[in-house]
Order: C-alpha cells, then structure tokens, then sequence
C-alpha cells in the first residue's frame, strides 16, 4: 500500500486527492478528496497570461494542500498541470511557486496525457457496471477532452473549448442572449467536427461525463436539495434528462442559478457555458451513435476522474 497525493490544477478549480493505492490488489481508496475554485485561466485566452490575482489565489490553495499532504504523511505528488498553463505565456511563474511549495515539479501535461489519465480515472469504476466501448469525457475551464476505448485509450482529442474559456469569449449576457449562445455554439461543434475526425464516436456504447460542469447538470437534473456527491456519482440519466438539465441552467440568470442549493459559488458565472458544452457533446453522440445503427441508452455520471488516474500513475511510479 502507498500512499500518495494527486493534484489537478485545471483552468477553474485545483483539486486534491490522498489515496492509498494498492497497485499490485488494484484498489485505491480515498483519505481526502477536495476541490477549491481558483480560476487560474481568468483572462487567459484574452491576455495569453496567468493574471497575478489568479496565480496568487492558486499559489495559496496549493500551500493548503502541501499542509495536508504533510499532515496525512503522503510519500509520493504528482502535481498535473492543465489548459490554462499549457497555454499561459508566464507558466514558469506559476511552475517556480508549485515546486517551491509542494517539492515536486507541476506537469504540465498535453491533452491527450490529461485525457488518458480521466480514463484511467473513471474506467476504474465505471467498467464494473457499464460495458464498453467507453467514451469519456472530461469537460473543464479551458478545454474538454474526449477519449474512446475499451480497456485502454483507443483515440483521444483535447477541444479547446470549456466552460471559463467560452463564458469569456461569447457568453456576457445575464442569461446569455441568442446570439451569444449560437456564437458558443459554433465554437463547440467546430471542435466536435475535429474529435469526430479522430475519435469514432458512434462505436460509443457508454458516454461518461466527468469534471464540475458534469456533476452540476446531473445535481440539477436529479433534482438535489444540495450537492450529494453519493447520488452524482455512478447516476445514469436519459438523454432527453441531461439535456432539459443544460437548457434550464443556460436560460438561467447568474443570480438564479446562485439560489440552487447544489451549485458551487465559484461556478454559478460559468455553469452556463459547461451546460451548453454538455448538450452539445450527448447531442452529437447520440446522433452518431444512431448513424452507425445504434441507440445511446444513457449518459453516466463519474465523480471518478483525472483524479483518480493521477493518483494511479504516481504509486505506479513509485512501485517501478
């Protein structure tokens, strides 16, 4: 048994994990899972640059979570680093805080590492209930990964498009006008155009949605008083369900969607734009699932994502 501390630094929110995984009994069970919102991407896609607030905001999470991994006695980080760094023309600022903080260098990994690592996170579990082929999908702040596969990633694109990136470039209003949703639109099913090119959608046999924007739409389309990770995790919904969930939110104002008792406060600015990413990936799976004579039964809901994999790849590193 090791025990190890994954973090995930996306363009929205880090996160953290302590596990101890049995890499050898291939069993991984949680110590702490947490997750703040820092929007590290803020101004990103318009600037090409970590804002210093955003990076000072990030900069103290990570301190917080260097305390805990001391506190829990972890033996092994891995520090993954996602689309707002990859993109940020002053990413050593934000790499030179971590390692100072966390003794480790961040990865900033490329996205089709991020999207093997959320399929080795959510097939974990999801594959003892749901057959494949898997398309997972990992829909965060400045990109949404697509991966397809059964027992591995078999084809994977990372979109430039997520939920901050797209709230910055087109969604303004409160709610986003026609307009600006069509603007969004355009954007997500260009990048949909791409993945279809790469990745074969209509061999789909379980879609799993992973990431905040995810899990919020599932909260709201089951109807939750608050946000009860035990009941996202693992729910299975229709499509028709999943999409009545993204259209309600996106038609939403931002002070209406503050009222829900699920939704993070970090997230209400931006749960409009994931909603729309959301509906349009089950949209396009569903129709490409029926062009190859099928019928996409369900939409699966992980709680078990990039995470998981992360914390996977670090006791592996250490067991070699």
């Amino acid at each position: 048994m090791t025990r190890v501390a994954a973090i995930d630094c996306g363009t929205n929110s880090i996160r953290l994990l302590v596990a101890d995984v049995d890499v050898a009994a291939g069993t991984l069970h949680d110590l702490d899972r947490r997750s703040e919102v820092v929007r590290l991407g803020q101004g990103v896609d318009r600037t090409g640059r970590l804002a210093p607030e955003a990076l000072a905001r990030t900069l103290e999470a990570s301190a917080r979570y260097a305390e805990i991994c001391r506190d829990l006695g972890v033996e092994a980080i891995r520090f993954v680093a996602t689309s707002a760094s990859r993109d940020a023309e002053n990413r050593a600022d934000f790499v030179d805080g971590v390692r100072a903080l966390l003794g480790v260098e961040p990865e900033v990994v490329s996205g089709q590492e991020e999207a093997a690592l959320s399929f080795r996170g959510a097939t974990g579990v999801v594959a003892a209930r749901h057959a494949g082929p898997y398309l997972v999908v990992d829909l965060g702040g400045g990109s949404t990964e697509v991966v397809l596969g059964t027992r591995e990633p078999e084809a994977a694109l990372s979109m430039d498009v997520g939920c901050v990136r797209l709230t910055e470039r087109h969604l303004l209003g409160d709610p986003p006008t026609d307009d600006e949703r069509a603007a969004a639109l355009r954007d997500v099913e260009a990048a949909l155009d791409e993945a279809a090119a790469v990745v074969p959608l209509g061999r789909t046999v379980t879609l799993v949605g992973l990431a905040g924007s995810v899990t919020t739409v599932t909260a709201h389309a089951l109807g939750l008083p608050s946000y009860q990770p035990e009941r996202i995790d693992g729910a299975v919904l229709t499509v028709p369900d999943v999409l009545a969930a993204c259209e309600d939110l996106l038609g939403r104002t931002r002070a209406e969607r503050a009222e829900l008792g699920f939704m993070h406060p970090g997230r209400v600015d931006v749960i409009g734009a994931g909603a729309l990413v959301w509906h349009a990936v089950v949209s396009r799976v569903r129709d490409e699932v029926a062009a190859a004579g099928g019928r996409l039964e369900g939409v699966v809901t992980s709680e078990h994502d990039i995470l998981d994999g992360i914390a996977w790849s670090a006791a592996e590193r250490l067991a070699r």
